[in-house]
């Protein structure tokens, strides 16, 4: 499914909520999809399943699962819903700065593109 780094400074539960947004968003995972239960998950990435039940209710909150009692965690049917101003601000800053970084390590314009490209591609394009 996908793998957690130990070694980052991002907590585990926000590694699993990237992770499984990754995978619904490129389409990996498709509506009404069945997600692997909290224990088994747990098991697989040997990760406390506290944790993954934090990441599950999450994801949730995020509207990107639901849950049906009895029977699991579905992926979501992903809505058409406007981005959020605030949120595209703070990401456009967030990448100006890592921009500016590669810049100031000697990258040019068409390598910083071309890496940029090489990203949409590995996460599905986007829509």
């Amino acid at each position: 499914m996908f793998q957690l780094d130990l070694k980052s400074r991002k907590p585990i539960c926000d590694q699993v909520v990237d992770n499984l947004r990754g995978l619904i968003v490129s389409g990996a995972l498709a509506p009404d999809e069945k997600l692997p239960s909290v224990r088994e998950l747990s098991k697989v990435l040997t990760v406390n399943p506290n944790t993954i039940q934090k990441a599950y209710r999450q994801l949730e909150n995020l509207q990107y699962t639901y849950t049906v009692p009895g029977l699991g965690t579905f992926v979501a049917e992903l809505k058409e819903t406007p981005p959020d101003p605030q949120k595209i601000s703070a990401i456009k800053n967030r990448i100006s700065g890592d921009i500016m970084e590669l810049l100031f390590l000697g990258l040019r314009r068409q390598d910083i593109l071309a890496l940029l490209e090489q990203i949409l591609n590995e996460r599905g394009g986007g829509k």
